[in-house]
């Protein structure tokens, strides 16, 4: 016999009048359970039982009831598709291992034959059962889909079915253990299966074996399964609507998710559905920070006659409840906070429950990857706690899930506006360096190549003039050297590959040699007039002398660059406070326009432009000066009341603790 024909092909073929039902396996199960409880309420003989369970671990929960059935019969017979250790064998029950390709792996079946009654179950698995199952499970995950499985079968208490079922299912018994032979004929002969016999001895047959039996078992046990399906029914009918409800609100913020990037715009809906689809007082949601103390409350859902808490200051120093969400990453739920101890210990607490009437209160956190973004509160402000289901609170997590992703999106936009402003500047300074060194590289060269071509073509030119040609190539390749170095200079210290060697120094040291390399560069220009004013008493300073004799050297250039020869630069010096010094370079020249006092220090800023300046130079000074004083931890600022008003740049030093004198003596004595 083929093993692939399936038994309720066979049964349907040989009896052309039957006609399938459909079952779930609810009821299946209902059915099975009421006909092996009519064998056990049974007195007669021993009946035949034939039981086909699909796969082991179906037949698993069962095995103990067939064991109770053993002990009425031994003519039980146990199908199964192996997936352990179900093998062929004869302890209890005869059981039969088929192979889990055979039809029979996609069928149910039940025969029950005795001398005074038959019944037989026959079903096959729906081909569409298993597909169904799957979306319900993907609309709830908690839902038990094995109950919703969907067969197709007969199930009757017609004798000659159950006969010829009976005989189907023997002959497949044979094919997979053919030494049950004996036994199966013996049991064939007992009662007819596989015989010729007429309708009239059929009858006589049964009114011979007829006898009262008690069927309020198999009753009473069909009545409890069909009720326990109807409830199960019914609970997944709640669920997959709550499943609904939540899919309809998590839709509707993902939505306002995707319609704006804006963050408040996003936990305004959030607020507002959530709220609203929990029947809470007052829905609250927040940003805040594991470190924050408080929170300013600026999204809110209000029932009506419920007091609003927008723009309120929010405590979360001290409060219990925000302390245990950062300790658990969890959310905390408090179903009366009349009788919690977390928040009748809390003098914060409660006070914002008596002011806001708060008897039931949730507070959930926004996280993303272990970082907390913010806060969701639920208050329910009714005279009776409201005690929160586990789909609610489950509703919750997802939606702070959404909110966090949300606003996460909204971070990253933010910072990718931050970027696109970065680019844009990086490309201003492209053109900026285009143009300043093209600028400042164009014309030293030419005048370079001017000087040295009249030197070769004109042997005969008078000394003076040779001289003054090579003291003008002279200038301007140490002009395209200083342009080459700050370029060097920049980059090493934006790259961080400055070795800073910090030393104890005094200040007016550090000065008197910026104003010397300054006055021997610039030694053929008149220079401003240049004072130094320092206040007795003065700490040393800690930082890298060559570096701070760089910065007062830069500032003091810029000064006399924008500073007429009968102007004047003054230098001061002063505690900042008991850890700074403070220095200034002020001087008298043409003055900064107030908005862009900050502007300055970019690299490459020029305040007449790039192409349009009577004072040379690459723009770089400051911006070098910013990166320096950084390095050693200190600021650099500049102020001007305006143009022509002269300008301030002021930078501190870290300072050495205690009198000048005893800093000496330490340096010292080290």
């Amino acid at each position: 016999m083929s093993i692939s024909i399936s038994v309720l092909s066979d049964l349907l073929q040989a009896l052309p009048h039957l006609r399938p039902q459909l079952y779930f396996k609810a009821s299946l199960t209902a059915l099975s359970h009421a006909m092996e409880d009519q064998i056990l309420a049974a007195t007669l003989e021993q009946p035949l039982v034939i039981a086909s369970f699909q796969r082991e671990r179906f037949y698993r929960q069962e095995a103990h009831r067939y064991q109770r059935l053993a002990q009425r019969s031994d003519q039980i017979y146990v199908l199964s598709a192996p997936e352990t250790d179900f093998t062929n064998s004869s302890e209890y029950y005869e059981k039969i291992a088929f192979r889990p390709d055979d039809a029979l792996s996609q069928e149910w079946h039940l025969v029950v034959i005795a001398q005074n009654y038959a019944t037989c179950l026959v079903c096959r698995e729906s081909i569409g059962s298993l597909a169904k199952n799957r979306q319900l499970r993907e609309l709830s995950p908690s839902l038990d889909m094995d109950t919703a499985r969907r067969f197709e079968g007969i199930w009757t208490a017609e004798r000659g079915v159950s006969l010829k079922a009976a005989e189907l299912l023997l002959g497949r018994i044979l094919s997979y253990r053919p030494e049950l032979l004996d036994k199966i004929d013996s049991v064939r002969q007992r009662f007819g299966i596989g015989g010729r016999k007429s309708d009239s001895k059929v009858l006589q047959q049964l009114s011979e074996y007829a006898c009262d039996i008690d069927t309020d078992p198999f009753v009473q046990r069909l009545v409890t399964y069909l009720q326990a399906s109807q409830y199960k029914l019914h609970k997944a009918y709640r669920s997959i609507a709550a499943q609904a409800r939540k899919e309809r609100l998590v839709n509707s913020i993902s939505t306002a998710i995707r319609r704006s990037l804006n963050s408040q715009e996003i936990l305004k809906v959030a607020a507002q559905e959530l709220g609203q689809h929990l029947g809470a007082s007052r829905c609250l949601i927040y940003r805040a920070q594991a470190s924050d103390t408080q929170a300013i409350i600026e999204h809110e859902f209000l029932s009506p006659n419920v007091l609003s808490v927008a723009g309120q200051i929010w405590p979360l120093e001290n409060n219990p409840l925000f302390e245990e969400v950062i300790q658990q990453d969890e959310g905390v739920c408090v179903a009366d906070t009349i009788n919690d101890s977390r928040v009748s210990g809390s003098k914060a607490l409660w006070h914002l429950v008596e002011k806001f009437a708060i008897r039931s209160w949730l507070m959930e956190p926004v996280l993303f990857q272990g970082r907390l973004l913010g806060i969701v509160e639920l208050h329910y402000c009714s005279h009776t706690p409201h005690d929160l289901q586990a789909g609610e609170l489950d509703l919750v997590k997802a939606i702070a899930t959404q909110i966090g992703a949300a606003l996460i999106q909204a971070e990253a936009y933010a910072n990718l506006e931050d970027l696109n402003q970065q680019l844009e500047a990086l490309d201003r300074t492209r053109s900026n360096l285009i143009a300043i060194t093209g600028h400042e590289l164009r014309t030293p060269l030419s005048t370079i190549q001017v000087c040295l071509e009249s030197l070769a073509s004109e042997p005969d030119m008078p000394l003076e003039l040779r001289q003054v040609m090579l003291n003008t190539a002279l200038s301007d390749s140490e002009r395209m050297r200083k342009l080459v170095q700050d370029f060097l200079t920049l980059s090493n210290l934006e790259s961080g590959r400055v070795e800073w060697h910090p030393e104890s120094l005094t200040l007016q040291e550090c000065i008197d040699l910026a104003l010397s390399r300054i006055r021997t560069r610039v030694a053929t220009d008149p220079l401003p007039k240049i004072t130094t004013k320092i206040v007795p008493n003065l700490p040393l300073v800690r930082a890298d002398g060559d570096w701070l004799v760089e910065v007062i050297a830069k500032l003091v250039d810029n000064a006399c660059k924008f500073t007429p020869p009968e102007g004047q630069i003054t230098i001061q010096a002063s505690r900042n406070n008991h850890k700074m010094v403070e220095v200034t370079v002020a001087d008298t020249g043409r003055g900064i326009e107030p908005n862009r006092l900050e502007i300055v220090f970019d690299r490459f800023y020029q305040e007449e432009g790039a192409l349009r300046r009577t004072t040379g130079g690459t723009g770089l000074g400051l911006a070098i000066c910013r990166q320096i004083v950084n390095g050693w931890g200190g600021e650099i600022w500049a102020t001007s009341t305006g143009k022509n008003q002269g300008s301030e740049f002021h930078f501190t030093i870290p300072a050495i603790e205690g009198s000048p004198e005893q800093t000496r003596s330490r340096v010292k004595s080290k």
